[in-house]
């Protein structure tokens, strides 16, 4: 265990987690760590915890929906995967819509599409059997429109289910949406130019008009993305194949993710990123991804201080994190600040889960992570259990302009089973761009060597905790 020259008992202080019993030390295999119980002045004075959750539950409410259906195969469609049934949704969803809202209804079968655009008032439902295969015709996604990629505005391919300045928007049933990654994710090996254009532009804020990219570019759509929608709902759909994030409600309120299961291979192939969104509560779903599960992010370096936009009040409950990157993720993305995420009862399980609870960012990005706390959670095989870097990103070897906040973060009555890698990882920056402000408690690991790495970090807490060290 690395307990470097930062870590001291005199700077150890606990932190303000609200009304909990005090501590006088902890337990990590003989090192004792005094605490004291002086308000910590660099956590906002409103946080409050597990005890804010009711209030962030009783405002997330799913749309509802008149009691009408729009068959698509009354517009047109037609089953068989291979007849394009683009305009046979558009049309049916544009019906729906002017006649008050409804469910635009796909029936057993697999069905051929372009890009789908949600309208207010309108519920996508698949009927279990039902599958909507998106086309890998590019040009189907045409025109550009206003987007994020990887937390930058900028004009681009539609995803292939997306909704803009929409009200009362939902995908449910028990049907399937294919992306058809496979085709997309060869992108990935032309792609370096267009990242680093876009990361120049918006550096440069040359305006998001301006920033079209679409045609002759190779930045792949995000796969399901409502913007700046209100009274969102995806709910029991399976959702494989993304061409690239999965689930990525951006400038969202009132979005609720429910009993969906994602399952995607390929380079950056999240879960689900809600993206600078406020009051999101994903529930009961199952993530098994090539990249991050959850991960929780809010705008990108300049582009992303630019708009400013936190991501806020965060709810994650009883889900299945299988492969991928990181399970429950905080970043990379934090410029317009990540605050208020909690997640219980959830389970972790799988060799190729590289960081169960995983928080990420540099000193690039800007913003924060604060407020993050996890409960009741159990990790049965992972690389890592608890990891935390201001380090992230390959070639982070010097300061950015704006060093974000990673701090105020709890874990606690969870059980950690095998880990290859390291049970607690906490790495700062450096020693003036540190990581403050850390609680484990309560959390059995299962014995093994060099469990805990802290560097670059202040006010760590790790408070009766068992099997961190083994002879």
């Amino acid at each position: 265990m690395q307990t470097p020259a930062t870590i001291t008992r005199a700077n150890f202080r606990r932190p303000s987690f609200g009304k909990m019993p005090f501590l006088t030390f902890s337990l990590l295999t003989g090192w004792l760590v005094g605490c004291s119980s002086t308000p910590n002045p660099t956590i906002p004075a409103a946080a409050q915890g597990w005890a804010a959750v009711p209030g962030i539950l009783a405002r997330i409410k799913p749309p509802t929906f008149p009691a009408r259906d729009y068959l698509v195969t009354d517009y047109g469609a037609v089953a068989g995967g291979e007849m394009d049934g683009t305009t046979a949704f558009a049309l049916a969803i544009k019906t729906c819509h002017e006649a008050g809202g409804g469910r635009v209804v796909v029936p057993e079968g697999i069905f051929l599409s372009g890009p789908i655009h949600l309208k207010s008032r309108v519920n996508l439902h698949l009927r279990a059997g039902a599958t909507i295969r998106f086309t890998t015709n590019v040009a189907a996604y045409l025109p550009v429109v206003f987007t994020r990629f990887e937390c930058i505005e900028l004009m681009n391919y539609s995803p292939p289910i997306y909704a803009f300045e929409q009200t009362d928007i939902a995908i449910t049933g028990q049907g399937t949406l294919d992306g058809q990654g496979e085709f997309w994710h060869r992108w990935i090996k032309q792609w370096d130019a267009d990242v680093r254009l876009l990361v120049d532009m918006a550096r440069r804020e040359v305006p998001v008009a301006e920033r079209v990219f679409g045609g002759g570019h190779k930045l792949r759509p995000n796969f399901i993305q409502p913007v700046r929608c209100q009274n969102v709902l995806i709910e029991g759909v399976r959702v494989i194949n993304s061409p690239m994030w999965t689930l990525n409600p951006v400038y969202c309120t009132n979005v609720t993710i429910r009993g969906v299961t994602v399952e995607t291979d390929g380079p950056n192939t999240d879960g689900c990123d809600p993206d600078s969104c406020t009051d999101v509560l994903i529930k009961d779903c199952v993530f098994n991804n090539g990249d991050d599960c959850i991960a929780v992010k809010s705008g990108r370096d300049e582009d992303g201080r630019r708009v400013n936009i936190a991501c806020e009040n965060v709810v994650i409950q009883n889900c299945v994190f299988k492969n991928g990157h990181g399970g429950v993720t905080m970043g990379s993305e934090t410029a317009g600040g990540i605050r208020n995420v909690f997640a219980e009862n959830c389970q972790f399980d799988s060799p190729n889960l590289d960081m169960a609870m995983r928080f990420k960012t540099n000193p690039a990005r800007g913003g924060y992570i604060e407020n993050v706390y996890l409960r009741n959670c159990t990790v049965k095989t992972a690389k890592y259990g608890i990891h935390i870097t201001k380090r992230y990103g390959a070639g982070v070897t010097k300061d950015g302009e704006t060093d974000p906040a990673v701090r105020n973060i709890e874990i606690r009555d969870s059980k950690f089973g095998t880990l290859t890698k390291g049970a607690i990882f906490v790495q700062g920056f450096s020693p003036d761009k540190i990581v403050t402000d850390v609680r484990i408690e309560d959390c059995t690991f299962q014995p093994m060597k060099n469990a805990v790495t802290i560097t670059n970090a202040a006010r760590v807490e790790i408070l009766n905790c068992t099997g961190l060290a083994k002879d």
